[in-house]
């Protein structure tokens, strides 16, 4: 099985193919693999909550927390057909 990979430059850092070399020149390596199933804990834990039913302000923080974690997740462009958003969704949108 291959690792899933994608390479993010930043913006306004020069490509590593330019001739001219800074030390801004940067290239990280994100895996997509690992991201996902990070990204997963959170789905599961809000679904926890949800299915034991809320328990006070503590719940309903983590509950803030992990959903806007999902959003920054979900507007990610590096997502392959590989991982199935659709858990995230219906995460981020449940509401009991």
């Amino acid at each position: 099985m291959s690792k899933n990979l994608a390479q993010v430059t930043p913006a306004g850092y020069l490509n590593k193919f330019s001739k001219e070399k800074t030390m801004a020149e940067e290239i990280e390596t994100i895996d997509v693999d690992q991201t996902y199933a990070s990204t997963m804990d959170s789905v599961n834990l809000i679904n926890r909550i949800y299915d034991r039913g809320i328990n006070g302000d503590e719940d309903l923080e983590l509950i803030d927390r992990n959903k806007k974690h999902l959003e920054i997740m979900l507007a990610k462009d590096f997502w392959t057909e590989a991982q199935d958003l659709k858990p995230m969704q219906a995460a981020f949108d449940r509401t009991e």
